[in-house]
């Protein structure tokens, strides 16, 4: 809640307290906007660097590419890697791309390693937020004769007890928050620059390894009681806890949700992505930090009328196996739904709205969150413009927070149940 209350400004002022060697752009910092991130990226006392964030028609990268930092008396590179999925951030800023793919980003860091890297540098990092399975992808694509030493990634959220070696370079992740930190110790060949033994451990942040920063706490508690007094307000309560145990499956929350929105844009079908909901419980009783933490990115509606095959289409791409795998983005659907899928067949077996099967040439409405639509095919299965061929879009709200949250506010003992609307034969 202190991150989103101050846009990242607490963040950066507690990092700079910190103070980082070099950092690396994750997909987060994206979320409140490009002028944003340039304000946030000045305030920084420490380097951020990313290789693969360009002004489009410039063609000029938005950040740092590098950073060359001196430790033990040997010049480490440090190069910036971003993930594909802070282009979503920048949909409708058309100045802005990035080199997203796994082989523009070997490309960028070959581009920067033959212009910048030679006999003074000692090691050459990679700090990527691309996940670690991508990491190792990279890895293998990398050149040797780039020098690549390590990748040290994020993203994934990935615990290694031991680092992977892919192509001669150590790959590393220590997890997500500061749990714990990953520390390297290592022994480096003067002759050829490279790491010829190595030690790793996760060393965790607790009484037991280090003594807590008493004014670090001071300094993080200021920021929190402001946001205390504002938050800690009642929204609503619920008749019981309402779960999200899961984003790959139909939650009690995810169908509350669902049935607000849908109410809110009268629509016959909401689709509600699972992964907007952060946590896994909320209530009974709700506070504004409360609701604000469990859903904290906000989207607008979008409104659309497509034909029953149309429809049949989307719920067979988004109840294939390997979405529910990870693979893909899981949506609740509202009241009234009612989709089985076969897993084993892998299609769609039927689909009904309101106990009536759905007719391939009858018009329904549907709702979806505007983060999906330039990508719907990707989500849906369906083109961006398939949706407007029957009506054009219809702009339902900006906001979907604002609409949750006004319903709360104004609803108390609400529940919500699992009721199967989306059912697997196996």
């Amino acid at each position: 809640m202190i991150d989103l209350e101050y846009k990242g400004i607490s963040t950066i002022e507690i990092m700079n307290y910190v103070s980082p060697d070099v950092v690396t752009l994750g997909n987060h910092d994206f979320e409140y906007g490009l002028v944003h991130l340039l304000f946030l990226e000045k305030l920084a006392t420490f380097p951020i660097v990313n290789a693969n964030l360009y002004i489009t028609k410039y063609h000029r990268r938005l950040m740092k590419p590098y950073h060359i930092l001196k430790l033990g008396g040997r010049d480490i590179l440090f190069i910036g890697i971003i993930t594909e999925e802070v282009l979503k951030a920048f949909k409708k800023d058309s100045q802005v791309s990035s080199m997203i793919s796994l082989e523009d980003a070997c490309a960028e860091v070959g581009k920067i390693c033959n212009a910048y890297k030679d006999t003074d540098i000692d090691l050459t990092v990679l700090l990527t937020h691309i996940g670690f399975e991508a990491d190792k992808q990279l890895a293998a694509m990398l050149k040797p004769e780039w020098g690549v030493d390590m990748i040290i990634g994020g993203h994934s959220h990935t615990v290694l007890e031991k680092p992977a070696k892919v192509n001669g370079i150590l790959i590393a992740q220590a997890g997500v928050g500061s749990k714990q930190i990953g520390r390297f110790d290592l022994v480096v060949d003067d002759d050829t620059n490279r790491i010829i033994a190595w030690q790793w451990q996760l060393v965790p942040i607790d009484d037991s390894t280090t003594e807590p920063d008493m004014e670090l706490q001071r300094f993080i508690d200021s920021f929190k009681e402001v946001v205390d007094r504002k938050y800690n307000t009642m929204l609503c309560r619920f008749e019981q806890p309402l779960t999200h145990p899961s984003q790959s499956e139909e939650t009690a929350l995810g169908n509350l949700f669902a049935d607000i929105l849908a109410q809110r844009a009268q629509v016959e079908v909401m689709f509600f992505a699972s992964f907007a909901i952060r946590g896994t419980i909320l209530g009974p009783l709700v506070t504004l930090g409360d609701f604000r933490t469990r859903l904290p990115y906000d989207d607008g509606l979008l409104k659309f009328t497509v034909t029953g095959a149309q429809l049949k289409q989307m719920f067979s791409h988004i109840l294939r196996p390997d979405v529910r795998a990870g693979k893909g983005y899981f949506f609740n659907v509202n009241r009234g739904i009612k989709a089985i899928y076969d897993d084993t067949r892998q299609e769609l077996v039927s689909l009904a709205v309101n106990n009536q099967p759905i007719q391939d040439e009858t018009f329904y409405t549907i709702c979806i969150q505007e983060y999906h639509y330039e990508d719907n095919a990707k989500h849906f299965g369906l083109p961006p413009e398939t949706l407007t061929m029957i009506q054009p879009l219809q702009v339902v709200t900006t906001s979907m927070k604002d609409v949750l949250e006004e319903y709360l506010q104004t609803h108390q003992n609400l529940n919500s149940v699992v009721e199967g609307r989306l059912q697997f034969l196996r």
